[in-house]
């Protein structure tokens, strides 16, 4: 994997009813909603997880840089930064 990748904003969801990724925030940041509950970090591994399946990359390729016990939290996702930019683009939308 190449050492490239781009840092992704956050705004999550926890105790949502449909897991969901997409679409902005009020600030910008990238939604994400998941079904977990916020205890022991689990919600934050949910939004990683989710993270990865989005962007189309392994779990180990997502990690949290901020936010752990906040619901604006920001990640760096490694990876093809062109290719990862543009799914952020189409996230986003």
């Amino acid at each position: 994997m190449s050492q490239g990748g781009i840092g992704v904003s956050v705004r999550a969801q926890p105790r949502a009813r449909r897991a969901k990724v997409g679409g902005a925030a009020t600030d910008g940041a990238l939604r994400v909603a998941v079904t977990t509950a916020p205890e022991d970090g689990r919600a934050t591994e949910a939004v990683a997880a989710a993270l990865a399946e989005a962007f189309g990359v392994p779990k180990q390729a997502v990690e949290l840089r901020q936010g752990a016990t906040s619901r604006h939290k920001l990640f760096h996702i490694a990876g093809e930064t062109a290719r990862l930019e543009n799914r952020l683009k189409e996230l986003l939308a």
